[in-house]
Order: structure tokens, then sequence, then C-alpha cells
């Protein structure tokens, strides 16, 4: 089984990448095909990684279902090859319309995050699912690393050089899954495609209905909003807050990358073998909570720098979390739940960056009640907070 690891892994990390690899070169690729201001390449900047994010959250359930179904190996390859394509047209696109197109499949073709996971759920024993959840959250963090580094790096070729560059990645990736890819899915957990479960209310109604699994949604949709508060606000509010550069922040949000990924990668491991899953979530939110509060009032940003590798010690509760609940529910739905579990993912991707920009938009004006730029934190520790509290009355069976 390493190399079809390997393969999954692969795909994770492409995914991450493809998200940050253009995101050097966007506002100039939207002047270029669209003419007008910086200002006017933001608005639609913004449509274009909103877009993005919602086709994740509609889709994440449709493909987890379709390899319960059909199987994990051609929900991924087809996925793969359709990305390879989508970004062979973003790469020629001449109207702005066209890339929102390209967006739209490339949202789709990347909500494959649950089959990656379901896979994972497949070939796992009970006691590696956290520890091999944690991988995937490993490999998504080193996406999203050398994404943005290297979209930067190719940007100096031109706009459209990072998306040849992803297409030739989804390509190669696409055919070495061919040859390693097995498929995980027996006649004996394969669940027949139904549309009514298909859709995100569908999927989570009937994922919530198994028992125990709610609160802990409950607790995976509040931690997802509050912890999307470090790449909603995080560039506005070391700028407004220490006075860092756009190179300092390029570094601070690497270090946090790397730090995510040692934790879902190595620490995870250990940490579920002697807390248990249910400790690393507790402890987990605790240095979430415990970062929340400090960042929101800190004035000091070589603090704030050194802080970075404590705070993503919170990002071993995604993996704890998600074994907890794969547990719980039958092999016939691993690729429901993680259908659920992405959309809800993609959710907080839509929700918390309007929240919490909203927020520091207000604390940070010159006529604030308050000046305090570091609300947004604070509104992510009370939600954090509301997880904690649901997490613990959650039923000792599923925790």
């Amino acid at each position: 089984m390493r190399l079809p690891f390997l393969f999954v892994l692969t795909t994770v990390m492409i995914d991450a990448m493809g998200i940050g690899l253009i995101m050097p070169i966007m506002p100039s690729l939207i002047v270029e095909v669209q003419g007008g201001a910086i200002a006017d390449a933001a608005i639609w900047g913004g449509i274009l990684t909103t877009t993005f994010a919602a086709m994740q959250f509609l889709f994440g359930p449709v493909l987890g279902n379709l390899s319960d179904a059909c199987g994990r190996r051609p929900v991924l390859l087809v996925s793969l090859f359709v990305m390879a394509l989508d970004y062979v047209v973003m790469a020629v696109a001449g109207s702005i319309w066209l890339l929102l197109l390209g967006r739209i499949v490339g949202g789709i073709t990347a909500a494959t995050h649950s089959t990656t996971a379901a896979f994972m759920a497949d070939v796992s024993e009970p006691q590696e699912k956290a520890a091999n959840f944690g991988l995937l959250g490993a490999a998504f963090g080193v996406g999203f690393v050398l994404g943005p580094m290297i979209g930067g790096l190719l940007g100096e070729y031109g706009t459209r050089a990072p998306f040849w560059a992803a297409a030739a990645l989804a390509g190669l990736n696409f055919g070495a899954g061919v040859l390693v890819m097995p498929e995980t899915v027996t006649d004996a957990t394969r669940r027949p495609f139904q549309w009514r479960r298909a859709h995100p209310f569908g999927a989570m109604r009937a994922i919530s209905q198994l028992p125990g699994i709610r609160p802990l949604l409950w607790v995976y949709f509040l931690y997802s909003v509050a912890i999307y508060v470090y790449p909603a606000i995080w560039s506005y509010f070391t700028q407004e807050r220490f006075g860092w550069s756009p190179q300092l922040i390029g570094i601070s949000l690497g270090i946090y990358g790397i730090a995510m990924a040692a934790v879902q990668g190595g620490l995870i491991r250990p940490a579920t073998r002697y807390l248990g899953e249910r400790g690393t979530v507790v402890w987990g939110q605790m240095f979430d909570i415990a970062g929340f509060g400090v960042l929101a009032f800190l004035t000091n940003g070589m603090i704030a720098l050194m802080l970075i590798p404590v705070t993503a010690l919170g990002a071993a509760v995604t993996p704890a979390l998600q074994a907890m609940m794969s547990k719980a529910v039958p092999d016939s739905q691993q690729g429901e739940l993680q259908g659920v579990l992405a959309a809800i993912h993609a959710l907080s991707m839509i929700i918390s960056p309007l929240g919490m920009t909203a927020v520091f938009a207000y604390f940070a004006r010159e006529n604030a009640p308050v000046y305090l730029p570091g609300a947004p934190f604070l509104v992510a520790l009370v939600l954090m907070l509301a997880g904690f509290v649901i997490f613990l009355r959650a039923p000792r069976s599923v925790t």
C-alpha cells in the first residue's frame, strides 16, 4: 500500500498547491483579461475565490457519495484528468468569464478530499485512523506552503506559467494513479448512489442521524470557522498591529504551514497514543483557546512570531475528530461522512473570511469605539469555547 498512499497524499498536496500556486498572479491576470485597476481585480478575485469554495461545499458530498457507489479509484482519476484539462483552459483563457468557469470546474475537481479521506478510512486499522488522517492534513499543509512559493517564482515567467505547471502536476499524478491506485470499495461495502443524499444538506441529514455524530459535526463546524481566522485576517492583522512587511507575513504563514504539517504528520501519532483521541481534541482546543486569547491583545510582533509553532499544536484536533467520526460510521458510509466534513470545511471558508474581516474592519478603523485589531481572535475564541463545551457534553461512547 506504500505507492497508493503516496499517490493519495500527492493528490491532496496538488489540490492545496493548485489553490496557492495561482494566488500570486491572480491580480495581474485579472487586470490582463478584464482591464481596470487592482481594486477592481480584488472584487473579481473575491468572486473567484468564493465560487471555488462554494463548488467544494456543493460537490464534496457528491464525490464522497459517488466514491461509496463507484469506488475511490474512478472518482480520483476522473477528477485529476478533468483538473489537468481545466488548468490548460485557464492557461489560455482570454476573458474573465472563462476564468470563472475554470474556477467552477476547479472547485468541483478539487473536492476530492472526501474521497482521499475515505480511502484512508478504508485501508486504516481503527487505531491508525487519526495518524493517517493527520498525514492528509500534513500533505495539505505542505501544498499550502509550496503553492504560493512556486507560484510566485513561476509568475516571473508570465501570468500563465503557474497554470501550465499545475496542469503538468495534475497530469503526471493522473498517470501515476492509473498505474498504482487500487480499488478499496468492495461489494460488501458498496452503497447505491442516491441524489437525495448526495447534496450537502441531504448528506448531513443522513450522517447526523447516526448515534452520537451530530454533536461532533457541530464541534467540527465551530472549530473550522474559528481556526480559519488565521488565513482570513492574518495579513491584515499583522500589518496593522505589528507593521509587518509582505515578506515577513509570507514567512510567518510558511512557518505556520510547516508547523501544522509537522503536527498532523508526526505529532498526532504519539498524541493519540498517550492522550487518546478524546484527550488530543481537548488539549488541542485548549491550545487554540489560549492562542486566540493572547493574540487578541498582543502588541509585540516578535512574540507573535515565536507563538506560531505553539498555536499550530491545535492542528491535532482535526484528524482526531475525523478518526472518532470515522469509527462511528459504517464502512458503507465512509465516503459520505468525508463528503460532509469536506462540505463543512468549505462552508467555513465562505463564512469565516466574510465575518472575520468585517469584525477586523470595524475594530481597526480610526473611529472605532475600541481600537482592537485582534477582535476577530476573540470571536474565534468564543466559537472554540462553544465547540469545547459541546465536545465535553457529547456521548462518551463516541468520544
